[in-house]
């Protein structure tokens, strides 16, 4: 389950990065490297800067990132599911 929300996570941070990169002209070396530097980016960007998709990132930051890969507290099967729905459609929002 870890390996999996973890894989969840890395794909959200992925989708981020090649939306920064195709569209905004970022570099490999200007991506961001923390979450903190996620966020500022998601608010920088004018097409990305969404309230909406701030409160998806964060909710996907803190249910499959520190939930369900840190402390592993995604025990119940429909919740991981939706969690990886919800990685999904936000990941398919930025493309």
């Amino acid at each position: 389950m870890r390996e999996a929300v973890g894989t969840a996570y890395l794909a959200v941070l992925e989708a981020i990065n090649e939306y920064l990169i195709t569209k905004k002209g970022l570099s490999k070396k200007e991506l961001p490297k923390s979450a903190d530097a996620y966020r500022a980016a998601l608010r920088r960007h004018p097409s990305v800067r969404n309230g909406k998709l701030m409160r998806e990132f964060e909710m996907l930051y803190d249910m499959l990132h520190i939930a369900g890969y840190y402390r592993g507290l995604l025990y119940d099967a429909d919740v991981l599911k939706q969690a990886l729905k919800a990685a999904k459609a936000f990941i398919e929002k930025v493309e």
